[in-house]
């Protein structure tokens, strides 16, 4: 499963509440793409239409829609939402990472 820290379902929540009615978002789509420095980067994108190869699941009431190659790449992936001095945007605690960049958003497996 992937899931959402309190502050990233927050921070989407907010964000989809901006979009226009008609292009309100249903979910994230959370995957991983070859590239970055360490072999794979992640990508978040919002899902207006999901795939019927999807894998969903819910985590503080946002649905997370996956590819299953990626969702292999990413089972337990927490995701969360900081903003501080170093850093703001969403942040990827993936136990299937045996390295990471360091940026964050590249990872090798």
């Amino acid at each position: 499963m992937i899931s959402l820290t309190e502050s990233a379902a927050r921070r989407i929540k907010e964000i989809i509440s901006q979009k226009p009615e008609g292009l309100k978002p249903i979910g994230i789509r959370a995957a991983v793409q070859g590239g970055g420095c360490s072999g794979f980067k992640y990508v978040l994108d919002f899902v207006l239409v999901s795939n019927a190869d999807d894998i969903e699941n819910e985590s503080n009431g946002v649905s997370i829609f996956s590819d299953r190659k990626s969702y292999l790449y990413l089972m337990g992936t927490v995701i969360d939402f900081v903003s501080d001095l170093g850093q703001t945007g969403f942040k990827f605690e993936n136990p299937s990472a045996k390295r990471t960049c360091g940026c964050g958003e590249s990872f090798g497996i």
